[in-house]
């Protein structure tokens, strides 16, 4: 596993990989025919496309802090779910990245949650050999969008299997949560612009220093597979509203030569993209370090 890193302005950024994961495709993909989505990502013989959960670690030479944004799915699940999900752990885990950059639990200060979806937050905590629940980040204030943090706490029954009670428990009862408005500043060069249609007040942190800008997608753009503007998640609690948000985050993507650091391509780390006659493409493939 080769991990990627880069600076920019006061920031250092890392790349943190901490797993695969397997999804089905129809659901990843919502009401575009396997026949066009398959050509980008194939799927195996139970319909289920390979993904990653790849996050990020940013520290700020300004402040001190060392921000991770999400922290993939974490150590607890039981052998029925993993295999669900097919989480593979042989090539990449968030311990094993954090040492590698040169950081550990006890390093990081703050933690970003996009959300609070199981494949996002179940790093969080881990299960001690007593069986009770701890948390893996004994320094870290976490940040949760304050829309979210209701959907998350009281969900409706579609989006109840995403938000693992062993995940949003512990949470509940941390003084380390911090709920932030919708387009919070952590910093100067470092906020978060809100979207609602994957899942209410999910944020995608973004980062702005030496005239260049990353965005973490998130579930906004999951993969590159998913730019044309109809290929929204069936996942999606309202796939109007990720329309309407997609096609004005990629606007703006193309106009301010944003680079889009995506959570779930498993072969792509980060694009920058192109409007071509209104057909949204590819125009760069790259990593951190190629910045």
């Amino acid at each position: 596993m080769s991990l990627s890193k880069t600076t920019l302005g006061n920031f250092e950024l890392y790349t943190i990989e901490t797993g695969d994961i397997k999804l089905d495709g129809g659901a990843m993909f919502g009401v575009v025919p396997k026949t066009l989505w398959s050509r980008g990502i194939p799927a195996d013989d139970k319909n289920r496309i390979s993904m990653t959960m790849r996050c990020l670690l940013i520290k700020s030479n300004n402040t001190g802090k060392v921000y991770l944004i999400d922290n993939g799915v974490g150590t607890k699940f039981n052998d029925k779910m993993m295999s669900i999900y097919q989480i593979d752990f042989s090539q990449k885990t968030l311990e094993h990245s954090l040492k590698t950059q040169g950081f550990s639990f006890e390093n990081i200060t703050d933690i970003i949650f996009t959300h609070l979806h199981f494949d996002h937050c179940g790093g969080t905590t881990f299960y001690k050999d007593n069986g009770e629940i701890d948390f893996a980040f004994p320094n870290a204030t976490y940040h949760i969008t304050k829309r979210h943090w209701e959907t998350a706490t009281k969900p409706n029954a579609r989006e109840q299997a995403s938000f693992l009670r062993d995940n949003i428990e512990p949470l509940k009862i941390s003084k380390n949560v911090h709920l932030v408005d919708d387009n919070y500043l952590y910093e100067p060069g470092l906020s978060s612009i809100v979207v609602n249609g994957h899942t209410l007040g999910q944020q995608l942190p973004k980062i702005e220093a030496d005239g260049k800008t990353i965005v973490f997608v998130a579930d906004l753009l999951p993969t590159h597979v998913h730019l044309p503007l109809p290929w929204v998640m069936g996942y999606d609690m309202r796939p109007i509203e990720t329309l309407t948000e997609k096609e004005r985050f990629l606007k703006d993507a193309v106009t301010n030569n944003w680079y889009l650091y995506l959570q779930h391509d498993l072969e792509e780390e980060m694009i920058q993209i192109a409007d071509n006659d209104g057909k949204y493409e590819v125009s760069k493939k790259l990593t951190l370090s190629d910045l």
